[in-house]
């Protein structure tokens, strides 16, 4: 008997906790490049790239081909046991693409949590200091240390009792805070809290995914470079889901100018398998001592297969300027909504790249936000064949994350299922 997805929900509902969160009633069966079917054979377009880790698209066939080729040789060791060339050849392409000057080395993990954490564990052991400086409006994961670090109370702190502590937050600069506000925040920290002299680090994303696509001022990260360099503070910059050609770079820290000491990495990075990792100046890479830093699955060989794959595949397939041309085209469609006053009413386009987000709004021509009502657009989206997630500190952000590797008449679909459900909100 074919499984329908109301069948498979109800058996999610009484195996799964409800903790872990689904956007869309949607049960996959199959997907390729931008494009996904469900158990009942019903197509949707693609622009969650589930949750950008899809900028190869779904199955990119030298993905595909990369890990059936290392799966005919073995699928696991343990690095820490027995190492193996995928590896090292993955992290010696990583080192040579780092967004700082200098020798770089580069260390595997799971996932973006693992990366955001071991990034701290690094310049802690590094500095001989526990502060970490964090944003409001920031992810950074969901461990414990990671959810200490997010800017966010609910869903992610707020049932979860005492979180690790020496974790303190600045605001994050938008239409009503500064970056002068901010940077006399943090002085205000300094002066109130703790000295530079107990900072080990500051984390930021150099556009807040979770919080709404909003990147971080240029002037912003250059301050923060000139602290850390005064202080002996590590500079680290959250690339999770802003890594790997999506803003129409590399990295997207590399948009600014300002070099990182640290680098977190996941997502896009595997093509779709379990990879994250830390790129980092060698010299503060290596403070660490063996043992230190590690996993039993950190930097897996079918990862790193796939890995591999994927930053072959951006150099060939000419990503990072197709990222850019993506970016335009949907910024063409999303301002030409903006101006039309029969859709409910939305922001311009915000974001760097194929990174690009829009808000709902109270009234066209406005600037207030409407709260909460972007999860409905989504789901109405869903309901005409596109997936598409929302993101935004008060749920009023629609963000799209669509594959770099799909093309125009996909995106321009996709756009027009957008521009429909505007239309239908809008005349009611």
């Amino acid at each position: 008997m074919t499984a329908t997805n109301q069948a498979l929900l109800a058996r999610r509902e009484r195996a799964v906790p409800r903790g872990v969160a689904t956007a869309t009633p949607v049960f996959a069966d199959r997907a390729e490049n931008a494009e996904l079917w469900d158990v009942e054979g019903r197509r949707y377009v693609d622009f969650a790239g589930g949750i950008a880790v899809l900028n190869v698209g779904h199955r990119h066939p030298r993905v595909v081909e990369a890990v059936r080729a290392q799966l005919d040789r073995f699928t696991h060791s343990a690095f820490q046991v027995s190492a193996y060339e995928p590896y090292i050849a993955l992290a010696e392409k990583l080192n040579a693409l780092a967004p700082f000057d200098g020798p770089a080395k580069t260390i595997f993990f799971t996932t973006g949590g693992e990366a955001t954490e071991n990034a701290v564990k690094i310049a802690r052991a590094a500095t001989g200091r526990n502060g970490i400086i964090a944003f409001t409006g920031g992810f950074h994961g969901r461990t414990l240390l990671a959810s200490a670090m997010t800017g966010k109370v609910r869903p992610y702190k707020a049932p979860f009792g005492t979180l690790p502590g020496e974790v303190y937050h600045l605001p994050f600069p938008d239409g009503a805070v500064s970056v002068a506000d901010t940077l006399r925040m943090l002085d205000f920290l300094f002066a109130a809290d703790l000295p530079p002299s107990s900072i080990a680090a500051i984390i930021i994303e150099p556009v807040q995914g979770e919080g709404g696509f909003r990147g971080a001022p240029v002037e912003l990260l250059q301050a923060l470079r000139r602290i850390c360099d005064e202080h002996g503070i590590k500079l680290v910059a959250d690339e999770v889901q802003t890594g790997f050609a999506r803003t129409g770079r590399m990295f997207a820290i590399e948009h600014s100018g300002v070099q990182p000491d640290l680098v977190s990495v996941a997502k896009s990075m595997g093509g779709g398998l379990p990879l994250s990792g830390v790129i980092g100046r060698a010299g503060l890479m290596d403070e660490v001592g063996p043992g230190g830093l590690g996993g039993t699955y950190g930097g897996a060989p079918l990862a790193c297969a796939a890995g591999l794959a994927v930053l072959d595949i951006i150099e060939d397939e000419k990503l990072i300027d197709r990222a850019r041309v993506i970016g335009t085209k949907l910024r063409t469609h999303i301002d030409r909504m903006h101006a039309n006053t029969a859709l409910l009413p939305i922001s311009r386009a915000r974001g760097l790249g194929a990174m690009i987000a829009f808000d709902i709004l109270q009234s066209h021509g406005g600037t207030d936000v409407r709260a909460g009502a972007a999860a409905d657009i989504c789901a109405r989206a869903c309901e005409k064949g596109l997936i598409v997630l929302s993101c935004g500190t008060e749920g009023a952000t629609v963000r799209i994350l669509v594959p770099l590797t799909a093309p125009d008449a996909i995106i321009d679909e996709g756009m027009a299922i957008i521009e429909q459900v505007l239309a239908q909100a809008g005349a009611e």
